[in-house]
């Protein structure tokens, strides 16, 4: 989106026509040129760009992209419309609400871990409860083989929590430490000092421009004086005062030139630094994802381990057989195997 960073200057000042004496009350064909100049481009906030339908179509710097380089020109209201925000520093906001972001999910993942200790604590407290522990037989078996793999488990989710811990939210946390914030700081010093350079450069742009008009407005009276004899102003006032409008020209053009190699130098160092911003982005959305997987790769472990916990429990109560307890209860409880008869008279 290359803007044709330039001002329209006023062309009178070379136009020889504007030295010639006018009838009175006549328009200058300078100025009547002037005036039939149609507006081709619009300055905002210091920023020259064409108006709308005029010129060559500008074609995006990286299309079909939806690059940062090609959607932050100009400059965006805030909220209540009282201040603009310049479109570099809608892009530093990202950067900084993307820090945000990622340390509250790091905040995230810590919840989780101390969820998943407790969880752990929890379990390895009931695993060592008495409760039902003098059942008996191939099911006192199965129920003993369930209480340990609650311990076991709660080893998992330890294990878990402490990997959630190294490999999720600590890199979540450490990504990018105090010093991003600083480089974001120059990113955004650099920015803003060529963006005051330009506000110079059309303050001095626009005060040549009226000293230009002032010094054509001056020669035009000038003129009309000496036509109409109205005053004693000789010749030489007349070349005096055209030396002035000539000079106040050129000096209008120098200005131009000036703000427009500002402009130029403030559009490179916008589209270099809004690519950096973008990659930025990018290597922030990719860490976050590949942690963010790590963390249902655990979770999938996590799953696989509890399940070979349960694995002997069911197996014990594929095992557990109602007439082998009770062979076994009955050999290990029985008063007698004599049964009573009929009394004898």
């Amino acid at each position: 989106m290359m803007m044709e960073a330039s001002f329209d200057t006023e062309e009178s000042f070379d136009d020889p026509s504007c030295l010639t004496p006018q009838p009175p009350g006549s328009v200058s064909p300078a100025k009547r040129q002037i005036k039939e100049v149609k507006e081709t481009k619009t300055t905002i906030n210091c920023v020259t760009f064409p108006l709308p339908g005029e010129g060559p179509e500008q074609q995006l710097l990286k299309p079909e992209e939806w690059s940062y380089c090609d959607y932050f020109w100009t400059d965006k209201k805030d909220p209540q419309g009282t201040t603009s925000v310049a479109g570099f520093e809608v892009l530093l906001q990202k950067q900084l609400k993307g820090k945000q972001m990622q340390k509250e999910m790091s905040e995230f993942i810590h919840e989780r871990i101390k969820i998943e200790e407790e969880y752990a604590k929890n379990l390895s407290k009931l695993s060592l409860s008495p409760l039902a522990a003098q059942e008996e037989g191939t099911l006192g078996e199965a129920w003993t083989q369930l209480k340990k793999s609650l311990h076991d488990e709660a080893e998992v989710h330890l294990k878990f929590s402490n990997k959630l811990h190294s490999e999720v939210e600590k890199p979540l946390l450490t990504f990018r430490g105090d010093n991003f914030k600083k480089d974001l700081k120059k990113y955004d010093h650099h920015i803003a000092d060529l963006r005051k350079q330009l506000a110079s450069r059309y303050a001095s742009v626009e005060k040549a421009r009226k000293a230009l008009a002032d010094r054509q407005k001056d020669l035009e009276v000038k003129t009309q004086q000496l036509e109409i004899k109205l005053s004693n102003k000789t010749e030489e006032d007349i070349k005096k005062a055209r030396r002035k409008s000539t000079q106040a020209g050129d000096d209008l053009m120098r200005c131009v030139d000036l703000y427009n190699q500002t402009q130029s130098k403030w559009f490179e160092e916008m589209v270099t630094t809004s690519m950096e911003l973008e990659k930025l982005e990018v290597e922030r959305i990719e860490w976050i994802q590949q942690h963010l997987r790590q963390y249902t790769t655990l979770r999938h472990e996590t799953d696989m381990f509890n399940q070979s916990t349960v694995e002997p429990v069911d197996q014990l109560l594929q095992n557990v057989d109602p007439a082998k307890d009770r062979e076994l209860w009955v050999k290990e409880n029985k008063t007698g195997e004599v049964r009573p008869v009929d009394m004898d008279i």
